[in-house]
């Protein structure tokens, strides 16, 4: 209850009044005039009645003290064990608090933030959050449900942005220990088939380093080598990138017996394979119009390496030009064949033909070549036909198709087949969406027996044009035309014989993108992108495997001839497996080196400086017996000054807040009026006497 003033008149009034006033009374009082002191009382009442004295009674409830109730629900905190123990911890908070009307509790749930790829425990930012719109002196108190393991808390030296005790309820026991697996140095590009050199290190957090762990390391799937580690030692690791593009190289360490969780016990490395200049050995039987298509397309490609010989003069012809006239150089056969047959990526016989210029050994070693994982191109004309042709060599075991010796010549535009429109050399080629295909016709092609293999594309009655097979470890394709010249010149148009031609090399070399069955998944952000490639039927559902080794199905939906593709936002970072029949790849989501995996036991130290400098406790809830030990809490007023080792202190709030003011005019109504009356009544008496 307050007094205050609200006058008729201004201040400088009434304080003028009230000097002339007390000037006549002490005039009054000087000269002995009766009634002075009666008028001195009407006048000041008179003035007490302008200044209009009001009586002020303020109407205020007391406001709740809010305790924030920090729930961490980051990946460390998803076992089953943790997730069971911050459930009855925050049900028994809950009721704990709610017995004191005065407690409002605010509970925040704190998951990885979805829209960063790095996943960790950021409490201290919600906290931030949750309590931005109450003043400090509200906020009794902070509870944490945590296994500790929190990557915000205020470096030393800084607050956490409260004037109240801050508590860490601890799920997790206090001995645990787990068996982790990180890679410490390792290059993120390499040459494909060079040697590298990559660092690891197996971590045995809360125990003593115990002995050698046995690591299985895998390379895009396939097992490379099983190494001993002696946790908490670097332990160096040579391996060689396969193939070109995208590469996961896996270390997986065998876990312990009772460790907290086995989702770090995985390490992968992303490394980018980069090719050297492909070796390319083109053979060309004798001068012929294709043979500059072929040339022109090697040649531009700054990432291959050509040998270009072309037979001009066979050995049986016998003309009488001077020997020092009819070539620059002799054609090295040992050398190319025997000696550095190895050396070579991709040997292309453009309308080559057995003319003795090989001896038949060689055939051979070139069949050997290819089945040890070398690539050939036979690029056939009408000499593969004939007598002389190298269908009639060693070369047969892995060639997919052998002539019967006849020639179909006829106008034909060469249609995909129906493998060739999902196969992904062929799939999509400009122009062959329509019918008839928008490109120009050929005129000529092999005829062969019934193709192992692929055809992927057809000449004039069905013939196959484009055979593609493997033969054991190596790959062979079979172009049985010569005419693809006529799509380079641009006759009728011409067309994509670029990327024909590219394309069908690059499935020699064994390019992951042009499998024709093949499982890829990648991450784009928190989206898991699965891509399914087959010439066969629909594959069916693709498996995921999360981190936390939970299971999930999805459907595959194709989205073309052959690809069947599918998309999941993922609520869990880490390496997940992708599995679809036979098939598996392996895929990251997230920061490879996220902190969340680093460090998975639950700890009490991290909260505990912050705990002492606020007067707040930091308490295990695990009780010894599988159950849960909450700490009583004790209300207090005032400052904090102690702290409690057993109970949770909550400093209560004064804070109120304001519903009404009730007002009471002293000098309104009767009450002034009487008082008015009686002073002058009084004078009026005294003086009248």
């Amino acid at each position: 209850m307050t007094l205050e003033f609200a006058p008729f008149l201004p201040w400088t009034a009434l304080a003028a009044l009230a000097v002339l006033s007390l000037a006549l009374a002490l005039l009054g009082f000087r000269r002995s005039v009766r009634g002075t002191g009666f008028r001195l009382l009407a006048l000041a009442a008179l003035i007490a009645a302008l200044a209009n004295p009001l009586l002020l009674q303020e109407d205020r409830d007391p406001l709740s003290t809010v305790v924030p109730i920090i729930v961490d629900r980051s990946q460390s905190q998803d076992t089953p064990e943790r997730t069971t123990m911050t459930d009855a911890a925050l049900e028994g908070l809950k009721d704990r608090l709610g017995r004191f009307a005065s407690i409002e509790p605010r509970v925040v749930e704190v998951a990885d933030p979805e829209t960063s790829d790095t996943p960790t425990t950021r409490l201290f930012e919600a906290l931030s959050t949750a309590i931005s719109d109450v003043p400090p002196a509200r906020i009794g108190g902070v509870v944490f449900i945590t296994d500790g393991q929190i990557h915000d808390i205020p470096a030393a030296g800084q607050t956490a942005g409260v004037d109240a005790p801050i508590h860490g309820l601890i799920t997790g026991k206090a001995d645990e220990f787990d068996r982790r697996i990180e890679v410490l140095r390792a290059p993120r590009f390499s040459i494909v088939g060079e040697d590298q050199q990559l660092t690891f290190r197996v971590f045995d957090d809360g125990r003593s380093p115990g002995a050698s762990a046995n690591v299985t390391v895998t390379m895009n799937g396939e097992e490379i080598a099983r190494l001993q580690a002696t946790p908490g030692q670097e332990t160096p690791f040579s391996f060689k990138v396969p193939r070109g593009g995208n590469n996961v190289l896996e270390f997986a360490v065998e876990g312990l017996p009772g460790e907290v969780t086995e989702a770090n016990n995985r390490a992968i490395h992303l490394i980018e394979g980069i090719r050297e200049n492909l070796r390319v050995l083109l053979v060309s039987g004798e001068p012929h119009a294709g043979e500059r298509a072929w040339r022109n397309l090697l040649k531009s490609d700054a990432s291959v390496d050509l040998v270009h010989f072309t037979i001009l003069r066979p050995p049986e012809k016998q003309d009488g030009t001077p020997i020092n006239e009819l070539s620059l150089i002799a054609f090295p056969t040992r050398e190319l064949f025997v000696e550095k047959i190895e050396d070579f990526d991709l040997i292309i016989f453009d309308r080559y033909q057995h003319r003795g210029v090989l001896p038949i050994l060689y055939y051979d070693y070139i069949a050997e070549y290819v089945k040890k994982g070398g690539a050939l191109l036979i690029a056939a004309g009408p000499e593969h036909a004939g007598e002389d042709s190298i269908a009639m060599t060693p070369l047969s075991s892995v060639l997919p198709a052998a002539p019967t010796g006849n020639m179909h010549e006829a106008a034909f535009y060469p249609r995909l087949s129906d493998i060739g429109k999902r196969h992904p050399v062929t799939r999509g080629l400009d122009g062959s969406a329509i019918e008839p295909p928008s490109w120009g016709r050929w005129f000529r092609s092999v005829d062969v027996d019934t193709p192992n293999g692929e055809t992927v594309m057809t000449a004039a009655d069905n013939r196959p044009l484009l055979v593609l097979n493997r033969a054991e470890e190596g790959r062979v394709a079979m172009l049985l035309s010569d005419q693809g010249w006529l799509w380079a010149r641009g006759f009728e148009g011409g067309g994509p014989h670029v990327s024909l031609y590219r394309r069908i090399a690059h499935w020699l070399m064994k390019e992951p993108e042009l499998e024709e069955e093949a499982l890829t998944a990648r991450a784009a952000g928190r989206t898991l992108e699965i891509s399914r490639q087959t010439i066969g039927d629909n594959p069916g559902e693709a498996a995921i495997r999360y981190p936390s080794g939970k299971t999930e199905t999805v459907p595959l939906v194709e989205t073309g001839p052959g690809l069947f593709r599918a998309e999941r936002k993922m609520d869990e970072t880490g390496l997940f497996t992708v599995s679809n029949g036979d098939f598996s790849t392996l895929v990251h989501v997230g920061a490879v080196d996220a902190p969340e995996f680093k460090a998975m036991i639950s700890t009490t130290e991290t909260l505990a400086p912050l705990a002492a400098t606020s007067r707040g406790l930091v308490a295990r809830l695990d009780n010894g017996n599988g159950g849960v030990r909450l700490p009583d809490i004790l209300p207090v007023r005032g400052q904090v000054r102690v702290a409690d080792d057993r109970r949770m202190t909550i400093r209560l709030t004064d804070e109120t807040v304001l519903k009404g003011i009730d007002t009471l005019p002293l000098f309104a109504g009767f009450a002034g009026l009487a008082a008015l009356l009686f002073a002058v009544s009084a004078m009026w008496w005294r003086e009248g006497r």
